[in-house]
Order: C-alpha cells, then structure tokens, then sequence
C-alpha cells in the first residue's frame, strides 16, 4: 500500500501556465503579459506588491497567488455571468491541468516544489481567499462564489522568466516523462 506521503508526489500530468496577471497599482485595472520575470522576496517585477522587498517568512508566503484555469467557468456560472476574464480576480497566474489545492503539501517537513517553466522554482502556501472586492467586480455573491475557488497562494524559491504556455510540474519529478495534455 502507498502512503499518503508518497501520494502527495502522484500528479496525473503537468500543468501550463495560461495566463500571466499583473496589477501595476492598488485599485487599477490588471492587465496581462507574455512573460514576466519572478524574483525570491519580491514577486513578479511590474506588479505593484513587487515594489518592496519582503523580509519575513510570513510575508514571503504571498510572493505570487495563482487560480485554477477550470474554476473560470464555474465562477462565471455562479454570478451569471457567460465568462470571466481571469484580470478580475486579480491573480498572478491562471494555471490549467491540475487541482491547484493539490500542489501544497499536507506534510509541513516535506513542502512540494514546483517548476514554472525551465527556471523558477515555487512552494504552495496556501489558500488564496477572496477579499470584498470580488462583489464589487463580479456582482451580488461574487465573494461567495469565489470562496473555495479563489486559488492558491505561493513563494518564490528560485526566480527567473516565466512565459504565457509554459509547463507546471513537480520539481522531484522529471518532465521529460510526465504525460503532457497539452502535446
């Protein structure tokens, strides 16, 4: 029998990173890039909570925040709405091919890290809760239909270029032979 432990490491395929969101300033519009550059203590340069460094552990915990590409449909649906631009919810990343709240570890003495493409290296810290602004940009119960559904929050172990497509895939884990959706 496999243990739980060992499960933690199972993942069906890798991932791919659809979007790249950047928020230039508090209360602006997001907007969305090709590519981007993700430093350790900052986050990705461009966007407004990247201007200062972050020292503590706790604060480094929020480095990016990523939300699952398939919970799109499934938000939209529950604020009767026909889409959702993913620049409103005001996530980093929109990832597709995998359940985000999979990718943090249960076992705090063995986090999970994941590539972003051939450079950065994240860990999963957490949930990413909604805050009161989602009914404000998605309508009456955007904040309950975001809750549950509002992604992941991540640090930054190792920096570098990240670009629109590229793949998502546990680091102890060689790419090269996960099976791929998107091939």
């Amino acid at each position: 029998m496999t243990d739980l432990r060992s499960l933690t490491a199972q993942h069906p395929r890798s991932g791919r990173l659809e979007a790249i969101v950047l928020r230039p300033a508090k209360r602006t519009p997001a907007q969305t890039v090709a590519q981007i550059e993700a430093q350790p203590g900052y986050g990705l340069l461009g966007d407004h909570r990247a201007a200062q460094e972050r020292l503590s552990p706790t604060a480094r915990q929020r480095e990016l925040t990523l939300i699952q590409a398939e919970h799109l449909p499934l938000i939209a649906a529950w604020c009767n709405l026909p889409s959702i631009d993913a620049t409103l919810l005001r996530r980093n990343l929109v990832v597709s091919g995998w359940n985000l709240l999979a990718m943090r570890s249960p076992f705090a003495d063995r986090p999970l890290v994941w590539h972003l493409g051939d450079e950065v290296l994240i860990s999963v810290t957490g949930p990413c809760d909604p805050c009161s602004r989602m009914e404000q940009l998605l309508g009456p119960g955007g904040y309950n239909a975001m809750r549950g559904h509002g992604g992941v929050t991540a640090r930054i172990l190792r920096g570098g270029r990240i670009q629109k497509g590229d793949a998502v895939w546990l680091a102890d884990t060689p790419h090269s032979t996960q099976p791929d959706l998107f091939t």
